[in-house]
């Protein structure tokens, strides 16, 4: 059992969706790790974890392939996750 609780906003579901749909299994079993590993230690693990610069929060990224990223907040005092994104690089969609 993880220690953050993952969420997923509207955004980021339909970016999921959209990859579910695209068929790209690499891209979903990445993900899927992806969350397993955002459960313990959303700082580090698989998809070279960056902190992001720039925004407010503490908000990160992981590399699903050349073109996507998974973005995500940390919200240490809720033992939140929250997924903002899937699609493109950095809001450049």
């Amino acid at each position: 059992m993880g220690k953050y609780i993952i969420q997923i906003s509207k955004d980021a579901k339909s970016d999921l969706q959209a990859i579910k749909k695209s068929g790209r299994k690499l891209d979903i079993e990445k993900i899927s790790a992806f969350l397993v590993e955002l459960e313990n230690d959303p700082r580090s693990g698989t998809g070279m974890p960056e902190r992001l610069k720039h925004y407010e929060g503490e908000v990160w990224s992981r590399k699903i392939n050349k073109k996507d990223r998974l973005i995500y907040e940390i919200f240490e005092s809720e033992v939140v996750v929250l997924i903002v994104s899937a699609l493109g690089h950095y809001g450049d969609k």
